[in-house]
């Protein structure tokens, strides 16, 4: 597992279809060459002979699996709302499955390959054990569209897609700050379930950049073991609130809306986990983290219905470079929105150090 989960939650279709994208997925079919751009490097793959309809069965078939509850109204369902979007514009048909387990990762791919999919498309980079599928001959005429972490390897079989969650984070910090800084704050809250490597590491970005504004910031940390769990997430977030957070980050999970409806109650400040929610009304978030899995499957999609999607390549989605990742704060003055774009160019030309930052926390 990444240090997070690989992040890519639907839209921005127009701004997307600009950015170069690479991409994933060649079997033993015949291929011909394609270079594409990631983060700004020419990069060589292969282009599925036939793509989109790379089994040739007359039909275009998007097959998803993800780690998480895609009905989450958040990470998880953005990456099949985005894959549903975009398959029902071009007239395609989606096969999706949640909640799939690390260890039935393998046989679930195999599963959608023998259902006639074209494209496989893992929802975060937990499921990175299917991968060995793409060499299997039933998913010989398949692309494999894969979200990147430190553990999976590049084949020339798979299309990789990653951003760097230090940045997110670091970012998403950045903007509490400013926040807790109007409000003459000095506590902030982060709730998460599993206490694992890729919860732990988002936690201490997102403190190190609360610290960037606010020095003396208290960052209460939870880890309630499940953050798809409703009562879990309240009981965490009433803890904090006793405590006296200004604002606190629900972090991936399907009990992100209980424990923001509760902070809406106490006038407790909410982040999005990944997607762009800043016209929710019913709860309200108060800042976007903006690193959904849906905008960057959209991107692919765009480029795999123009036969362009390539295998054996990465693209690496930069803060400050690319539209995603972002974080925009909702109901901004233009003064506040200018402080965090400025600081997410700064982190795009490496001026601003996300690891760097992070390691001063010691």
């Amino acid at each position: 597992m990444k240090t997070f989960p690989v992040r890519l939650s639907v839209g921005a279709l127009a701004v997307l279809s600009a950015v170069s994208l690479t991409s994933c997925a060649s079997n033993d079919e015949t291929a011909e060459s394609a270079t594409t751009s990631a983060a700004g490097a020419a990069s060589e793959g292969t282009v599925p002979a036939g793509e989109p309809d790379i089994n040739g069965d007359g039909k275009v078939v998007v097959g998803v699996l993800s780690p998480g509850d895609i009905h989450d109204k958040g990470y998880y369902q953005s990456f099949v709302d985005a894959a549903d979007t975009f398959a029902k514009d071009q007239g395609w048909e989606v096969i999706s499955r949640g909640s799939v387990a690390p260890t039935d990762a393998l046989n679930a791919a195999r599963a959608l390959c023998q259902q006639g999919v074209d494209l496989v498309a893992l929802g975060a980079s937990e499921l990175s054990d299917a991968i060995p599928a793409s060499t299997e001959a039933v998913c010989a005429k398949t692309a494999w569209y894969v979200p990147s972490s430190e553990n999976v390897e590049q084949t020339p079989e798979i299309f990789l897609s990653s951003d760097n969650p230090a940045q997110d984070m670091l970012a998403a910090g950045y903007a509490a700050g400013l926040y807790m800084q109007e409000k003459n704050s000095t506590q902030a809250g982060f709730i998460a379930g599993p206490e694992a490597d890729y919860s732990t590491a988002a936690a201490r970005a997102y403190e190190a950049g609360i610290k960037l504004v606010v020095p003396d910031a208290t960052v209460s940390v939870t880890f309630n073991g499940d953050a798809n769990d409703p009562a879990k997430g309240r009981e965490s977030a009433q803890a904090q609130i006793s405590q006296g957070v200004s604002i606190t980050y629900p972090y991936l999970g399907g009990a992100t809306d209980a424990v923001a409806e509760l902070a809406n109650e106490a006038g407790v400040a909410v982040l999005t986990p990944g997607t762009d929610r800043c016209d929710s009304t019913s709860p309200t978030y108060d800042i976007s983290v903006i690193f959904s899995p849906g905008d960057y499957l959209t991107a692919g999609l765009e480029q795999f219905a123009a036969g362009t999607l390539a295998m054996g390549v990465e693209k690496v989605w930069q803060m400050g470079v690319d539209p995603f990742p972002t974080v925009k704060l909702c109901d901004a003055t233009a003064d506040e929105q200018a402080k965090i774009d400025e600081f997410e160019k700064k982190m795009g030309t490496g001026e601003i150090d996300a690891e760097a930052e992070v390691a001063k926390l010691g």
